[in-house]
């Protein structure tokens, strides 16, 4: 196989999956094929216009395709015709689960639903995963990735200089917090199944997904709507009610941000014990007299005396040096990049080592699911446009020459 070789004791090895997607949603199964499942994507003779989407074009084909649909077999089928549904509900039949990640009810509308399926196969999963899920009333509005990060609150609009509104730089949550929430479902749901004999149907909203993963600041909010002598701050805060989430960090002082020597660090020695573990290695024990703090969760906020003194001390070492600080006197220090000098990180190389242009086309991180005393499966390329039709009907549902030729007369199988 070129898109799922098959690697014998792969985490998901002998779990079939099978993918109606478009664009960005079908990562859903990305994290399943990189632990060895088979991923089947079931794509309309056009294709998924994923492959001309965003930037950058690697050679021709869009870096999201590359990524998301790497690892899976590219089936074409038409499910306009009769003969591309039955052939569809034959893959169904030896599945343990279908992803449905386009706008709800996609395949419904071509006599696929979540019932049709279950009839032929009572133990299949069926996931959909959608941008605003299948209910509500934004159910029906195109949208795409940042809209989940704007509706959740994590993105607001920025002021250009020339007066305009713009969109700031940003991670991405929803579009990749809703595929990791929908894998961890299917995987319940293939468990549950297993056991049972019964599937079932799940639905996740990448709108909702990012909400879920900024769930601090919400529940904060929503903490703060009760009686103040209810919800307080922390005790080192005089319970004083801070900003939710790290908005509340922004005055900080034993954690917040530091200049070095050639650029920055992340300094959170919010303990007691740590704060004078660092007061002590850079001799400075004056520093935790004067300033001891509570025993946890003390962020000195608004003590500008110590936080002169803390800026003109990291001033004095690179970021590099820093970090070797931290680790030998056991103060926490982190460090801080941007999303391109993060693989000069020594941390990264060691834990996230390329996954190569020559194997996936462009060069891409691999899964962050690592099995200790395993090697690490390496995906293989993301398919083109059908590239294992013939491949998986006859190895999956053991049809022969004669019948694909069949199917090929009556354009099921695309031109």
């Amino acid at each position: 196989m070129t898109g799922a070789e098959e690697r014998p004791g792969a985490p998901l090895a002998g779990v079939r999956i099978v993918e109606a997607s478009m664009l960005g949603p079908g990562a859903v199964t990305t994290h399943l094929a990189d632990l060895g499942a088979d991923v089947i994507k079931v794509e309309p003779p056009q294709g998924d216009y994923i492959r001309e989407m965003t930037w950058p074009l690697v050679e021709g084909v869009s870096l999201m395709h590359l990524h998301i649909s790497r690892g899976k077999r590219s089936v074409v089928l038409d499910l306009r015709t009769p003969e591309g549904r039955q052939v569809f509900l034959d893959l169904v039949k030896g599945a343990d689960a279908v992803v449905e990640a386009m706008r709800p009810g996609g395949l419904e509308r071509r006599g696929l639903g979540p019932g049709t399926l279950a009839e032929v196969n009572p133990r299949v999963v069926f996931c959909g995963i959608s941008g605003y899920g299948a209910t509500g009333p934004y159910r029906d509005l195109p949208s795409h990735g940042i809209a989940y990060d704007t509706w959740a609150g994590l993105v607001r609009p920025e002021r250009t200089e020339d007066g305009h509104w713009a969109i700031p730089e940003h991670p991405s949550t929803g579009i990749n917090a809703g595929p990791l929430y929908a894998a961890l479902g299917i995987l319940a749901g293939i468990t549950r199944a297993r056991a049972t004999g019964t599937g079932g149907v799940l639905e996740v909203a990448q709108s909702d997904a990012a909400a879920s993963m900024d769930w601090l600041r919400s529940e904060t909010w929503r903490a703060y709507e009760r009686p103040e002598d209810e919800v307080t701050g922390n005790p080192t805060d005089g319970y004083r009610r801070r900003e939710p989430g790290t908005a509340g960090m922004r005055h900080g002082v034993r954690y917040q941000f530091y200049e070095t020597r050639d650029g920055h660090v992340l300094f959170m020695a919010s303990e007691r014990e740590l704060w004078r573990n660092f007061c002590a290695a850079v001799g400075r024990p004056d520093l935790f007299e004067r300033h001891p703090g509570a025993r946890y969760a003390d962020h000195a906020v608004g003590d500008t005396e110590l936080r002169d003194a803390l800026t003109e001390i990291f001033a004095g070492r690179s970021s590099a040096e820093w970090i070797a600080f931290g680790v030998e006197h056991n103060v926490p220090i982190g460090p801080v990049n941007t999303p391109r000098t993060l693989a000069g990180d020594p941390q990264f190389r060691d834990r996230l080592p390329w996954l190569p242009a020559g194997r996936l086309g462009a060069d891409q991180l691999p899964s962050p699911i690592r099995f200790v005393g395993e090697e690490q499966r390496v995906p293989g390329r993301a398919p083109s446009v059908g590239e294992h039709t013939e491949e998986v009907l006859r190895e999956v549902l053991g049809y022969d020459a004669e019948r694909i030729t069949r199917l090929r007369g009556t354009g099921a199988l695309g031109a």
